[in-house]
């Protein structure tokens, strides 16, 4: 089995991309203390919002489903991961009542993109700032006044795709096993997917062209990601200024610290990429990835591209601009030179 596992980092320049519980008339930002520091990060939920609202306006989405009232409310999508890609890489849950004719209407899917919080590498205080509103008051009147949080911050989390899993739906077992329902099912079989075996369970999976159609875009979106709160002020990108991917045989993410606060600020560590590439090299099934803006942390990126110059030129590391990159593998994708990472590998 072959997972993409690695690291995503956003250069927010005075922004507030993801809000928290505002206190009287101020928006505050999300925030965590660590002992007297305090570090924003942007919720994992958010970001993937943004994953979903930045696809391609002609793909489309899952229906969301609201039903009952009061504290009984649901709300889910329609459970259709052959129909829709959304449903397919970020999961879902539909917990419904048999039908007529006794068939059971509830199922779950665990994600296939698994995404960290974005936190801030380093400690940052979010500033405050207020603003009035007095456009059209009379004379004398009292403006109203209204306050929020942003801040400067380079945000990391991680990430990971679970690459067999894409376009492969269980059909049995019980209870939150079951992706599809029986009607679920029905479908797509008639859309072309193939029952097979997959990690002790039954099995529907979409034709080899769908799958790899599926990756490349979830590729070529998290290069091209756009979202994010107050905009109409705070207005800045929120693609990746930094990407570190690699296919690993079993999951694991060894690439989680490659980035560290030192003197409190944002630094990559090239050092600890270099001994896990070491320690994990049985485990990775191709080059790593390590895409970098210009201009993002500095001087740090040619820094960084000397450092690993060995690494570059042996073809362990791939070093180049996010974008290109992510758009890169999507290609090789779509093309076929990646169906070997669909298949669990035999261990």
């Amino acid at each position: 089995m072959t997972y993409l596992v690695g690291k995503v980092a956003l250069g927010v320049v005075a922004g507030a991309p993801n809000n928290g519980l505002g206190e009287d008339n101020v928006a505050k930002v999300k925030a965590m203390r660590v002992g007297r520091d305090v570090f924003p990060y942007v919720s994992a939920q958010a970001f993937r919002r943004w994953l979903r609202d930045s696809l391609p306006a002609d793909e489309p989405r899952s229906p969301v489903i609201r039903a009952g009232s009061g504290k009984k409310q649901q709300a889910y999508t329609s459970g259709r991961p052959h129909r829709y890609l959304d449903d397919d890489l970020f999961g879902y849950m539909v917990a419904v009542k048999k039908d007529a004719d006794g068939r059971s209407g509830t199922c779950q899917r665990d994600t296939v993109l698994a995404t960290g919080t974005l936190v801030a590498v380093a400690p940052r205080y979010p500033e405050s700032d207020f603003g009035t509103m007095s456009r059209g008051f009379g004379a004398g009147e009292n403006p109203v006044i209204h306050g929020h949080e942003f801040y400067t911050a380079e945000l990391a989390g991680d990430v990971m795709v679970d690459l067999p899993r894409v376009g492969v739906f269980e059909t049995d077992g019980s209870g939150l096993k079951v992706a599809l329902t029986a009607v679920g099912a029905a479908e797509a079989k008639e859309g072309g997917a193939e029952p097979t075996e997959f990690r002790d369970a039954q099995a529907l999976r979409l034709p080899l062209a769908e799958r790899r159609r599926r990756v490349a875009l979830l590729l070529r979106t998290l290069a091209a990601v756009r979202g994010g709160a107050k905009q109409s002020l705070h207005y800045g990108d929120r693609a990746p200024a930094l990407v570190l991917l690699a296919p690993v045989k079993g999951g694991v993410n060894p690439f989680t610290r490659v980035l560290a606060a030192q003197d409190r600020q944002t630094v990559f560590r090239a050092d600890v990429l270099r001994e896990e590439l070491a320690a994990w090299a049985d485990e990775l099934d191709g080059p790593v990835l390590l895409g970098w803006a210009p201009g993002f942390l500095g001087d740090q990126r040619e820094r960084v591209r000397r450092e690993l110059a060995d690494l570059i030129e042996a073809g362990r590391v791939v070093f180049g601009h996010p974008r290109s990159l992510l758009n890169e593998l999507a290609k090789e994708f779509v093309e076929g030179g990646r169906d070997a990472w669909f298949e669990d590998a035999k261990r």
